[in-house]
């Protein structure tokens, strides 16, 4: 309706038309690849911007299928989709057409209207083909301002404003990382937006599981007991060596990590550490229920430790 007001209105806007040169287009033919794309110095241009390109077209095809999954109660198959997706890229390429993938927004229109089929997709794909080449003139004529609003129809149809709600309730960790990866798909794009989003997720998941607690008991011997709980990495060594009270602790010290894992080798190098600290104060260690793996790691600590039939039998990532 808008775009028949303005046409017979001629109204001054900005159309299509004005975007892209449609008068031209062809049914597409088979394009065969020049030589010269295959060099070197073409793969240094061509490469980092087809693997960005590719990431972004793989991950919203996934959130695609994930959405529709959900919407659906079925769940499809991720690795159909990215080889379908690659396949079709690649066949487009030789028809001289540009990469695509999947649309959350299209693809939930489609979900909610009843197209469920292949056939919904492949009707989708022919008639918009027959449009861009039989019907090139009126799309050039459509208002700019048209499909700025069906956009926003689109994106309003397809947010799931529930999840604003949801913002006050979830931790501020979460909200913090989808605030920012929302923020980075809108100014660069959604392939930099994933990839900060996880690295923003796996900072915060070492900080939260960055501490280590201990439970202090004293037997009957008079032994002070440790019994430890959490693992203990790189980012918990801190808090490990603020478990113990070298100074004030009895002559016999007995530390259990029945509860506790050590992770790499900075937690290893953090038991050798303590273990000097005990010996310099003239004191008995003992250190129960570490792996075998983790006791063939301790440099200064393996006298101090005990074998036991129960002994966990995990491994520790070693620095390469």
């Amino acid at each position: 309706v808008v775009t028949l007001v303005v046409y017979f209105g001629e109204i001054a806007t900005k159309t299509v038309g004005d975007l892209a040169d449609l008068s031209n287009v062809s049914f597409p033919s088979f394009v065969a690849p020049l030589s010269t794309l295959f060099t070197w110095d073409s793969m240094i241009i061509i490469l980092p911007v087809s693997i960005i390109v590719a990431l972004v077209g793989l991950i919203e095809s996934l959130l695609t299928l994930s959405v529709l999954d959900e919407m659906g109660g079925e769940r499809g198959s991720g690795n159909k989709e990215c080889i379908a997706l690659g396949v079709g890229n690649s066949t487009s390429g030789l028809f001289g057409g540009m990469a695509g993938c999947a649309m959350i927004g299209q693809s939930v229109i489609n979900f909610t209207s009843g197209g469920l089929g292949r056939l919904s997709s492949f009707t989708a794909a022919v008639l918009l083909i027959i449009l861009v080449v039989s019907f090139s003139g009126v799309i050039a004529a459509i208002p700019v301002a048209v499909l700025v609003g069906i956009m926003f129809m689109v994106s309003i149809g397809t947010f799931e404003f529930s999840s604003v709600k949801r913002l006050k309730h979830m931790p501020k960790s979460d909200a913090f990382v989808l605030i920012t990866v929302t923020i980075i798909t809108v100014l660069e794009d959604l392939a930099v937006a994933v990839i900060a989003g996880i690295i923003i997720s796996a900072l915060v998941f070492a900080w939260e599981h960055a501490k280590i607690f201990a439970r202090t008991s004293t037997d009957a011997e008079g032994k002070k007991v440790y019994e430890l709980d959490g693992p203990l990495f790189f980012a918990s060594v801190t808090s490990f060596n603020e478990q113990f009270d070298v100074e004030n602790d009895p002559s016999e010290v007995i530390i259990d990590f029945k509860k506790a894992r050590v992770m790499d080798s900075s937690g290893a190098e953090a038991i050798d550490g303590l273990t000097e600290k005990y010996k310099q104060a003239g004191k008995k260690l003992t250190l129960r229920h570490l792996s075998e793996d983790c006791k063939g790691m301790l440099k200064t600590a393996g006298p101090f430790c005990s074998y036991e039939e129960d002994d966990p039998t995990y491994k520790v990532a070693a620095n390469v």
